[in-house]
């Protein structure tokens, strides 16, 4: 981790996809906003809070837009930039696209930061494209109270490879492709009580790529994909439900967890987003009576930078999830299904 005198995350009032504003206010602010059904070409506008914008050119080509930014997670400038380019990167393969370049968001409080560790940040966002394969090819950059780095990513797919976050269909099973808990993790890092361990497994999880939603997509089986962050599995999940009207239904006892995601948040180690998270969409959940506190926050934990949900056909979701761990995966696991019924989320 970074040697510098200033940790980054004392600069913020929040950090990751935890700074997101909770569902609820985002509903709000978004009502009476022009409706986008009148293009015929946006294939995917805001209607259903999909990850990203999809503008369709042409029989073959569909142009993917997205952007995504926020404050800092780490302290350490270069993981802060891998991990905001990588959660920017998640939206274009959450989308069954792959991204074509990027474009630098930046904001730094002049003067509390030295230029070298603001280079840093620049470098890390740099590093996870060059991994994807593609460049930052500009940007725009202002003077702000609090470190905020991120990227606009402009991607493409052909048509029939989009996947939306709102096509799971009826009988679907549900596989997710990271552990649950960067949120649990991030909270007991500013605490300073995350060990090494732990925040190293917490950046390789946020600097994985979810580049295999490209390769997904080109699988007729799978029907529905988003990314699960800001929201939390619940949040995300009620997504997807309200967007095919059914029911989610995930089973806990088969969800992925960070090593120490259960015992941090036993521990008390909750951010304020989870609490905000469960008050925007509690209502429309259906959590067992005897669900203890912790186990809920792990549900609404936001997740920085963290892995697809997927809706699949039943009979495939062992193989795809196969795969999935095949191609660098490891925690990827089916943890449900969709069923006939209200458009709520389900925990059994």
């Amino acid at each position: 981790m970074s040697d510098m005198r200033v940790r980054l995350t004392d600069l913020a009032h929040g950090g990751g996809c935890g700074c997101k504003l909770a569902p609820a206010v985002l509903q709000q602010l978004l009502a009476g906003q022009p409706q986008t059904a009148a293009y015929a070409n946006l294939l995917v506008g805001t209607e259903t809070g999909d990850d990203a914008a999809v503008w369709q050119l042409d029989e073959r080509h569909c142009i993917i837009a997205t952007t995504d930014f926020f404050m800092p997670v780490v302290d350490d400038p270069r993981d802060f930039g891998r991990i905001a380019a990588t959660n920017a990167l998640s939206d274009v393969y959450a989308m069954g696209g792959r991204p074509l370049f990027a474009l630098a968001i930046l904001g730094m409080p002049l003067g509390k930061l030295a230029p070298e560790v603001v280079r840093e940040i620049l470098a890390g966002g740099a590093s996870i494209c060059a991994e994807a394969g593609i460049p930052v090819a500009g940007g725009h950059s202002i003077d702000s109270g609090e470190p905020i780095y991120g990227l606009a990513v402009i991607g493409v797919a052909p048509p029939q490879a989009i996947r939306r976050n709102a096509t799971a269909r009826a009988g679907d099973a549900l596989i997710l492709t990271k552990g649950l808990g960067v949120g649990v993790y991030s909270a007991a890092f500013k605490k300073q009580v995350l060990d090494a361990a732990g925040y190293a497994e917490m950046v390789a999880s946020t600097t994985l790529l979810n580049s295999v939603g490209a390769t997904l997509a080109q699988d007729p089986d799978v029907h529905a994909l988003t990314d699960v962050t800001g929201f939390g599995l619940l949040g995300h999940g009620l997504e997807m439900a309200r967007g095919a009207k059914l029911t989610l239904e995930v089973e806990w006892d088969r969800l992925p967890f960070l090593s120490q995601a259960a015992a941090l948040a036993q521990a008390g180690h909750i951010t304020g987003a989870s609490h905000r998270n469960w008050a925007s969409y509690g209502e429309e959940t259906r959590l067992p009576a005897d669900l203890p506190p912790w186990q809920r926050a792990l549900l609404t934990d936001p997740q920085t930078s963290g892995g697809l949900l997927a809706a699949v056909a039943p009979e495939r979701a062992e193989d795809i999830c196969r795969q999935i761990v095949e191609a660098g995966y490891p925690l990827a696991r089916v943890i449900g299904r969709v069923m006939e019924g209200e458009p709520v989320v389900r925990v059994g």
